[in-house]
């Protein structure tokens, strides 16, 4: 596998189609909150974009959004130029959750080649079900491994069977969601590697994690907070802009920023509220 890349984002050809995914006035209402508040966003083509924030900011309902598993979405959210969840882009997209969706009683080409025979169904595709099958094995490295029982893998290696389910069919988007959330740092590196080099194949990757040193190894960042988008920026620019060397700094400070920005809005609100009382 190659290196992971510096957070470079390749340069656009000529004629580049628009961006992968386009969002505006994105909202998702769950019972009583709004998870989701009004986000405005591209997702270029062919990079690496990384959705990076805390633990219960949305990061998850905006993947379902994307791949159109997410109920009650107000707002204009186009995937590959058509509305997300529409039936064209159901063998365009791959999705990988943070649980392993895979059968734990089946070998690893036994889930690869009953998920290919879904996407890719009747007798006439046998041979092409069977490339994409070794295919994706090779990709995500788990060949002395295709004959094993998922059951009996680490969890590294259930990460990469999920993965590989993901990559049948060749997709233009892969939607990624905490893929290496409880893995020691060498399984993290190794996927990450595998990410870059899925990329450099032209693939886009929305990739989400709560761990910010994973933001160095993106082209492009959508920092979220509690249902909003604090930054959409490039790893380099968002240092350069927050004036930190990390982008947990960086993130660190938009944080406070933000936090400080609503306390006087609630203060200002509550001394005109005041004033009108005492009218």
């Amino acid at each position: 596998m190659m290196n992971y890349g510096s957070g470079k984002a390749p340069e656009p050809g000529p004629g580049t189609p628009g961006p992968a995914i386009k969002a505006a006035d994105l909202t998702v209402v769950r019972g009583p909150r709004t998870v989701l508040k009004g986000l405005r966003f591209d997702v270029p083509r062919g990079q690496i974009t990384g959705l990076l924030g805390p633990s219960g900011c949305g990061k998850s309902t905006l993947m379902r959004a994307v791949v159109g598993t997410q109920a009650k979405v107000t707002g204009t959210l186009d995937v590959l130029g058509e509305p997300a969840g529409s039936a064209p882009l159901r063998s365009r997209i791959g999705y990988v959750t943070q649980a392993p969706s895979v059968y734990l009683d089946l070998t690893v080409r036994q889930n690869l080649e009953y998920f290919a025979a879904i996407l890719i169904p009747g007798r006439g595709y046998a041979d092409l079900r069977r490339d994409y099958v070794t295919r994706a094995i090779t990709d995500v490295d788990l060949e002395s491994h295709q004959d094993a029982l998922a059951g009996t893998l680490s969890g590294g290696q259930l990460s990469r069977v999920s993965l590989a389910v993901a990559l049948l069919g060749t997709p233009e988007l892969l939607v990624l969601d905490e893929p290496t959330v409880g893995l020691d740092p060498v399984l993290r590196r190794d996927l990450w590697n595998l990410f870059h080099d899925i990329a450099g194949r032209g693939t886009t990757i929305l990739v989400s994690s709560h761990v910010m040193d994973e933001a160095e190894r993106c082209h492009r960042l959508l920092l979220m907070r509690e249902g909003e988008v604090l930054a959409d920026d490039t790893p380099d620019a968002l240092r350069h802009r927050m004036d930190t060397d990390t982008v947990e700094a960086a993130f660190l400070r938009l944080v406070d920023e933000a936090t400080a920005a609503e306390k006087s809005s609630a203060t200002a609100t509550g001394s005109s509220s005041t004033k009108e009382t005492s009218r």
